[in-house]
């Protein structure tokens, strides 16, 4: 095998159906198991997927596509909406400065809901209070 071939293995012209569902699957970080339990099949059938010895039906290609968020031509043919790099350079002090974020959010919301009671109140009571004849 020459060099070129060894690392376009995975082009869209050289990779399978299978190779694709793998790839998408994979960056899904999803076991084979897994995705068996989504697509309700089972894990026989993921690995017939897999190694082209099978494709699913257009009814599960449809769920399959959804599943693994890549479009339908993109698993067919290698052309489309396929898989998209994942960012895993989250670190720790990116989540921590999300989950302040959300707890600030949190307190805010809940200021607004007790100012929104508190309005709501005396609009009852001025409503109550004209609607109320004078004597």
């Amino acid at each position: 095998m020459t060099d070129a071939a060894e690392t376009n293995w995975y082009s869209n012209a050289a990779a399978t159906f299978g190779d694709r569902v793998a790839a998408a699957r994979e960056a899904r970080k999803m076991s084979q198991k897994l995705l068996a339990k989504r697509l309700g099949v089972g894990l026989k059938t993921i690995e017939g997927w897999e190694n082209d010895l099978s494709e699913p039906r257009a009814n599960k290609l449809q769920t399959l596509s959804g599943v693994l968020n890549v479009s339908i031509p993109w698993l067919l043919t290698g052309e489309g909406a396929g898989v998209h790099p994942t960012e895993d350079d989250t670190s720790v002090a990116d989540i921590a400065e999300l989950m302040s974020e959300m707890r600030v959010l949190r307190t805010e919301m809940l200021r607004a809901a007790e100012r929104l009671a508190v309005i709501e109140k005396r609009l009852k009571l001025a409503l109550a209070q004209t609607a109320e004849p004078a004597e």
